[in-house]
């Protein structure tokens, strides 16, 4: 009489289709989920930043220039304080911001750059020093 022991290490033939099993299962969810993905076009949902480059001349000075130096999704810069806004339009536009004009204070300044559907990014940030 041949009785097999219970934990008989030889035997292991079970584990080899088990993980291939788990395995194509696996893969068959990854790949629905991409596909559903492009299928259903969520990736263009994502909200992204507002791009856009600026120089910033005199930076902590009571002479400041901004120049528009890239477009890059944005519609346009505004240049402000929390009061005070100025607006470039275009790509190589600048705004002269000078403290000693009455209008204008000394303090922190933001470059936010403005989509075309009003969405805003700060682009960079600096000060302008009294006089």
């Amino acid at each position: 009489m041949n009785l097999k022991k219970p934990f008989d290490t030889n035997d292991d033939r079970a584990v080899s289709p088990v993980i291939g099993v788990i395995l194509m299962v696996a893969i068959t969810v990854i790949l629905a989920a991409v596909i559903g993905t492009f299928v259903l076009n969520l990736g263009d949902s994502v909200d992204s930043e507002v791009q856009a480059g600026a120089s910033i001349e005199g930076d902590e000075t009571s002479n400041v220039t901004v120049t528009y130096t890239s477009e890059g999704t944005s519609e346009k810069l505004n240049v402000t304080n929390g009061t005070h806004v100025e607006t470039i339009q275009n790509v190589g536009g600048s705004v002269s911001l000078d403290s000693n004009d009455g209008g204008i204070g000394a303090g922190d300044y933001s470059v936010v750059a403005v989509a075309e559907d009003g969405k805003e990014t700060v682009v960079r940030t600096f000060t302008l020093a009294e006089s």
